[in-house]
């Protein structure tokens, strides 16, 4: 039998994005590839310089900082600049609350065990994704250690199952 000649496939490469130096060439790096994936662990234990699983200083470690809120939504805003998909994946793609804040960051493809699935899409069911941006990029600019308090009240204030 003979093979059929057609178009060729057509193959995506994408990234991950997994340590904070790379951000800084997101534009020469969204020129080279078709989508962007951020690996959400290992790029938050080399951004705080913490190693998340010593717990004499994991509470150095928070997902909820404004500083890592900044990084991540500067991410989504470059990507989107670029018309690239980017998704994230690890812990806090799977967790209610930090998948609110990534939803009000602008992430919409998320990676998490299948545990997590029913939580996270029953938050991300009963939320105002306008309102919750609106909030969350406010939040970037906060000088607290972590904004955790604040996203509970305003899922407590807008009825977002967390």
């Amino acid at each position: 039998a003979q093979k059929k000649e057609g178009p060729p496939t057509k193959v995506s490469v994408g990234t991950m994005i997994e340590v904070p130096s790379i951000v800084w060439q997101l534009p020469h790096l969204l020129k080279e590839v078709d989508f962007i994936s951020v690996g959400s662990n290992d790029l938050m234990q080399f951004f705080f310089a913490v190693d998340r699983g010593n717990p004499k200083i994991s509470d150095r470690y928070d997902t909820l900082s404004p500083s890592l809120l900044s990084l991540l939504r500067h991410i989504a805003e470059q990507c989107e600049q670029a018309g690239k998909p980017f998704s994230i994946c690890g812990d806090i793609a799977g967790r209610p609350l930090e998948a609110m804040e990534l939803l009000g960051l602008g992430y919409r493809n998320f990676s998490m065990s299948s545990e997590a699935l029913g939580r996270v899409k029953q938050m991300a069911l009963s939320a105002d994704i306008n309102k919750l941006q609106d909030f969350v990029r406010g939040l970037c600019q906060s000088r607290d250690h972590s904004v955790r308090d604040q996203l509970r009240a305003f899922a407590r204030d807008h009825s977002i199952i967390i």
